[in-house]
């Protein structure tokens, strides 16, 4: 957790030492979970590309308690308020800062379908060998395209999404019209979801992360500057809006 470690050094600007190695004993190197380029995986956050304004006060909601897990048993995010609270006001900034340097580049595809490779759960749904399906339902599993690669944290190892049929297109009426549920999300997030000023963008990152702050933010759990003005976006959503909207996302072109 406090040593460099970096698969790929050209991929990336020279990291400062709180991406690159923290600072014991409690700030954890940020490239240990959001690997040196920002990518991240499933069960965290890529981090990429994400403006330097908001990624600062991201850290600040983690630091005050305004930004929780739904889930009070997720660990990481429980890590996250204990590094953000030992974190200097210098050392957020310069995490912002190399971070927002690198763009959002396509990390997964999308998949629709009926039918997915059993997996098992280790963080993330990582895929059992032997090649056996399951009915996938109405879900998403987001998995690695390389299980063994991912878990030695490869920062090239992407992910494959697979959806339920259909889910995309019902995602886009919700993100584009609202359909009496929601607001359009390109409103705040700009007309490609790919981020407009502080507001981060939303095309191309991991579906699981964008439910979870969903459902968070509908839950209480979530809170901040932003996070008020999504309150009432999030309000009407079930389970499968949540589902759609995220699968939406994923699919499009960062």
């Amino acid at each position: 957790m406090f040593a460099e470690a970096d698969w790929y050094p050209g991929d990336h600007p020279p990291m400062p030492d709180v991406v690159a190695k923290g600072r014991m004993p409690d700030v954890r190197r940020c490239s240990f979970c959001h690997y040196p380029n920002g990518k991240g995986r499933p069960e965290n956050a890529g981090i990429a590309g994400l403006p330097v304004a908001y990624f600062i006060q991201t850290l600040n909601d983690f630091r005050n308690g305004d930004r929780k897990s739904s889930e009070p048993r997720k660990a990481n995010t429980n890590l996250m308020i204990t590094i953000a609270k030992g974190m200097t006001d210098d050392e957020m900034k310069q995490a912002a800062e190399y971070f927002g340097s690198m763009k959002w580049t396509p990390w997964m595809k999308v998949v629709e379908t009926t039918t997915v490779p059993k997996t098992r759960l280790q963080g993330m749904f990582i895929t059992l060998p032997g090649g056996e399906k399951e009915p996938l339902g109405q879900r998403i599993i987001e998995t690695p395209v390389n299980g063994d690669a991912t878990q030695l944290f490869d920062s090239r190892s992407s992910f494959i999404v697979y959806v339920p049929v259909g889910s995309v297109k019902k995602g886009e009426e919700l993100a584009t019209k609202g359909m009496g549920k929601t607001a359009q999300c390109g409103v705040c997030h700009g007309a490609d979801l790919k981020g407009l000023g502080p507001v981060p963008g939303l095309a191309g990152r991991s579906p699981s992360y964008i439910a979870r702050q969903l459902y968070d933010m509908q839950q209480g759990a979530r809170h901040g500057v932003w996070t008020e003005l999504m309150k009432p976006v999030v309000a009407n959503l079930n389970e499968d809006d949540i589902l759609n909207i995220a699968a939406y996302t994923a699919s499009l072109a960062p």
